[in-house]
C-alpha cells in the first residue's frame, strides 16, 4: 500500500456526513469530481467499495460503516494532537517548568533538546523535587510536569511516558560487611536499617521506595526518614542506615564518595520513572514535552535506526 493521504480520509469523513458529493465538495472547497476521485483512490487502497452510488442516493456500504466507526475517533485524536502542538508553538515567551527526582539522564536530556528545537521561544526550567513531596510541586503549579519515581496512583494526576527501567542499588556505609560484595539479595535487606522517606509522600509511594518487608516477608528494620536524596546519602555515610536508589543515581552520586558503597540488589522490582501532569489543567507546553519524551523513547527502542 502506498503512502496514505490524509485528504482521502477527510473526503470520506465529510461524504459520510453529507451523503452527497456536491455538498461534500463545497465543504472541502473542491469540485464534486475531486471528491469522487479521492474516494476512489481510498477504496483502491482498501480493496473494496466504501460507498454505494446510485442516481438517487449515496449510502455507506457495511464495510464503509465499519471503517467510519474506527476512523472518526482516530482522526479526531490526530487533529487534537496537531492543535495542541500548534498551541504550544504559539506560546511565544512561555516557560516549561519540569520537576525531576534523581538525575536528568540521557533520555530526559534528549527530550528536552527536542522540545527546545520545536518550541524555540519557550524557556525550559528544570528543578529538583524532594523525595518527600513527589506530587506537591505539580499540584501547587510550581512546575508544569514532573519526572517522578513510580508507582503513581493519584486521581488528579495522569502518568505520561514511562521510562528508565533500571535495577535497584543499595547505598551502604563503606565499612559495612556487604560493601565489598558484587551484589546482595533482596532478602538480605532484613539485615540492616533501611532509610525511608518523610511523611509528605503517600504511604504506598514511600513503601515502594523503602519496602517494609522482603519478598519472602521478612521485616526490614526502619532507619531514619529523609526529605531528599542528599540527606539519605549523608546518613548512609554516617552509618545510620542504607538507602535504595536506581542504578543511574548510584552511578551519578558514587564518584568520589569513599564513605559509601553502592551494591546491586537482586530480587527487587526494577525502578521506573514516569512523567506526571495535572489531569485537567495541564499546559500546552507540558503536553508538547510529553510528546517529545514519548518520541525520544520510541526512537531509542532496540531495532530502530
Amino acid at each position: 500500500m502506498g503512502t496514505l493521504e490524509i485528504r482521502e480520509l477527510e473526503a470520506f469523513l465529510v461524504l459520510a456526513e453529507e451523503l452527497h458529493f456536491g455538498r461534500a465538495g463545497e465543504r472541502l472547497y473542491v469540485s464534486q469530481s475531486r471528491v469522487s476521485q479521492l474516494l476512489k483512490s481510498l477504496e483502491a487502497r482498501i480493496g473494496a467499495p466504501l460507498v454505494e452510488r446510485t442516481s438517487r442516493r449515496v449510502a455507506l456500504t457495511p464495510l464503509g460503516r465499519t471503517f467510519l466507526s474506527s476512523l472518526r475517533p482516530a482522526y479526531e485524536a490526530l487533529r487534537a494532537t496537531v492543535e495542541e502542538a500548534r498551541a504550544a508553538a504559539r506560546s511565544a515567551g512561555g516557560v516549561l517548568r519540569i520537576g525531576f527526582q534523581g538525575t536528568v539522564d540521557d533520555e530526559l536530556a534528549r527530550a528536552i533538546a527536542l522540545f527546545e528545537e520545536r518550541c524555540p521561544a519557550c524557556t525550559v526550567d528544570v528543578a529538583e523535587i524532594a523525595l518527600s513531596d513527589p506530587f506537591g510541586p505539580v499540584r501547587r503549579k510550581e512546575v508544569d510536569c514532573a519526572v517522578v519515581l513510580l508507582p503513581v496512583a493519584e486521581d488528579d494526576l495522569v502518568v505520561g511516558p514511562v521510562f528508565s527501567r533500571q535495577s535497584q542499588t543499595l547505598a551502604l556505609p563503606a565499612r559495612h560487611p556487604y560493601a565489598a560484595r558484587e551484589s546482595i539479595s533482596a532478602e538480605e535487606l532484613a539485615d540492616y536499617p533501611l532509610i525511608g522517606i518523610q511523611d509528605g509522600a503517600p504511604d504506598y509511594w514511600r513503601r515502594a521506595q523503602a519496602p517494609q518487608r522482603t519478598p519472602a516477608g521478612r521485616p526490614i528494620p526502619a532507619g531514619p526518614r529523609v526529605n531528599t536524596l542528599q540527606e539519605g546519602l549523608s546518613l548512609t555515610a554516617a552509618e545510620r542506615g542504607a538507602m535504595l536508589l536506581c542504578r543511574s543515581s548510584a552511578a551519578y552520586h558514587g564518584g568520589g564518595r569513599s564513605s559509601i558503597a553502592f551494591v546491586p540488589v537482586e530480587g527487587l522490582p526494577d525502578s521506573l520513572l514516569g512523567l506526571v501532569l495535572p489531569r485537567t489543567t495541564s499546559t500546552p507546553q507540558a503536553r508538547a514535552f510529553a510528546r517529545a519524551l514519548d518520541e525520544t523513547l520510541t526512537e531509542s527502542l532496540p531495532g530502530r535506526a
